[in-house]
């Protein structure tokens, strides 16, 4: 792939913010072979960010442990010529352990770095993770502009927001595009990859093999559109749970098992919400309600329930420990 007349390939990647989300794209991306550096705010941000790396090898580490004892379980009965073929469990537990080791070392891997210039020095992509808010991201894209080296690719994870918002201010629109990641991004899991009119096709092609090369199912969507497939979908049907609660409808409990029970879902909405965090629950609803000229709007009074009740109460979600439920 050629872009601006240099073959590229992504290896070197920057991810700017250390949430939910950016946490797991940067382990993700460095437990599939990438250099990877976490680029926040603040010492306070970053050893934020540290401790999600922390607890996420362990979810990796407790993902490849069950893997392997599922494979124990069934391999006893797999009967075959161990003289003609190789040893399955030869195969299958050295990849096991050889990934034990590497996530083990991987929290040391990472680089963090609270100085943008140093964090995107050599970087082929960024994916910016910041809070859903548009004011931060113009801002930060402002800063990165001055920063970045000409062949790095700028993407934005935002979920809501389409890249022709911010393709101006980045300084190379033909360069940027969004790269809309899924929670639980280990799992078999989606990215989102949307351009807008004036991204290079190579740029689309080049976040797609980046997508492919880090275990993720790259999603491609030919036009602009808020909210992408997921969140057209996923949205509306948080907000009306949202809304069922708001208005003392009923409890999260009953609503949750209401939906499970209806159609067999394995989560309820609300459940799903506090894996999602509250806070981009709030972003989402927040930026609803700006854009709206009734300062009554539904949006105005779910983002500020969620605010209130919530946020200000610590209850951000699971990875808090709280949030419509409490978890250990």
């Amino acid at each position: 792939i050629s872009i601006g007349g240099c073959n590229m390939t992504i290896k070197n990647l920057t991810v700017a913010g250390s949430g939910v989300l950016g946490s797991q794209i940067a382990f993700q991306a460095a437990y599939k072979g990438m250099s990877v550096t976490i680029y926040d705010i603040n010492d306070e941000a970053l050893n934020k960010g540290k401790e999600r790396i922390k607890k996420l090898a362990k979810v990796y580490q407790s993902e490849i442990e069950t893997a392997k004892e599922a494979y124990s379980d069934k391999a006893k009965s797999i009967k075959y010529n161990k003289n003609l073929l190789p040893s399955l469990d030869h195969i299958f537990l050295s990849k096991v352990a050889d990934s034990l080791d590497l996530i083990a070392d991987l929290p040391n891997q990472i680089t963090f770095s609270k100085n943008l210039d140093q964090a995107v020095s050599d970087a082929d992509l960024v994916i910016e993770a910041v809070p859903e808010t548009v004011s931060i991201k113009e801002d930060f894209y402002k800063q990165l502009a001055k920063v970045a080296p000409s062949k790095t690719i700028f993407a934005t994870n935002s979920s809501t927001l389409v890249p022709s918002q911010f393709a101006d201010i980045t300084g190379r629109p033909d360069k940027f595009l969004a790269m809309h990641f899924a929670n639980n991004i280990w799992q078999n899991n989606i990215v989102e990859i949307m351009g807008h009119k004036g991204t290079d096709d190579e740029v689309v092609k080049e976040a797609l093999a980046f997508s492919k090369d880090i275990g993720m199912v790259p999603l491609h969507i030919h036009k602009e559109q808020p909210g992408y497939i997921l969140n057209s979908i996923l949205v509306p049907f948080l907000e009306s749970a949202l809304a069922l609660y708001y208005n003392k409808v009923s409890d999260s409990e009953t609503i949750d098992k209401t939906w499970k029970l209806g159609t067999g879902a394995p989560m309820g909405p609300l459940e799903i919400l506090d894996i999602i965090g509250i806070d981009t629950a709030y972003n989402i609803m927040k930026n609803y309600s700006d854009t709206n000229s009734d300062p009554n709007s539904l949006h105005a009074h779910l983002a500020k329930m969620l605010k209130e009740e919530f946020i200000d109460k610590g209850r951000t979600g699971k990875a808090a420990g709280h949030g419509f439920y409490d978890y250990d």
